[in-house]
């Protein structure tokens, strides 16, 4: 029952959002495009809701600079100065409201990750793709791309067998209060969270 009511919320607040944010949408379009000199949005491959694929709409914070080798260069030596302001203010997000008037997202629920990684799930960890990805979720209010993969796995298990309104609520309202800290942007040490890999030890539920 939730989840049609869900479904309903999410389209009519990602129409409005966009409609409300079109002025600052169109701003940091233009920003970003004289910054980079290329397309200021990024669009990757995701999975969402029962494995099925998608492309996420970000902006993009990173310029696609490689080494003589033709190899892209760390994260933290592409990630440009505006990027590191939009991506500590969450900004970036903002182009997925599309994603999620698409159905292809949801306000909030597991964050939609790299096609690269089926593969390398458990069947606990492949339980995240029982409800819709989301913009935030539980995992991003308890830590973000601070937790190790682990605990992400666990937080977003947890959510899909608790999802409920309050809990949703909840959830939009601590991300608010985590988007003003600035906390858990990225994983200690590095710029941006580090790929998964695969867990050593499986869970066998």
């Amino acid at each position: 029952m939730y989840a049609k009511f869900k479904h309903f919320f999410d389209f009519i607040a990602a129409f409005i959002g966009l409609l409300v944010l079109a002025p600052v949408f169109l701003v940091i379009t233009i920003i970003l495009y004289f910054d980079l000199k290329e397309s200021p949005f990024f669009l990757q491959k995701r999975v969402g809701k029962n494995d099925v694929i998608f492309f996420i709409v970000k902006y993009k914070t990173m310029k696609n600079t490689k080494n003589d080798k033709g190899v892209l260069l760390p994260d933290e030596l592409r990630l440009t100065k505006l990027g590191t302001l939009i991506r500590k203010t969450s900004l970036d997000e903002i182009p997925q409201l599309i994603n999620v008037l698409k159905g292809e997202m949801s306000f909030v629920g597991p964050r939609p990750l790299l096609e690269s990684y089926l593969p390398l799930y458990d069947k606990f960890q492949q339980q995240r793709h029982l409800v819709k990805p989301g913009i935030t979720g539980w995992t991003q209010v308890n830590g973000r791309n601070s937790n190790t993969w682990e605990q992400k796995f666990e937080y977003d298990v947890w959510y899909v067998h608790n999802m409920s309104l309050w809990l949703d609520i909840k959830i939009l309202f601590k991300t608010v209060k985590k988007v003003f800290i600035s906390e858990g942007i990225s994983a200690e040490g590095q710029a941006t969270a580090s790929a998964f890999t695969g867990t050593i030890e499986k869970h066998e539920n």
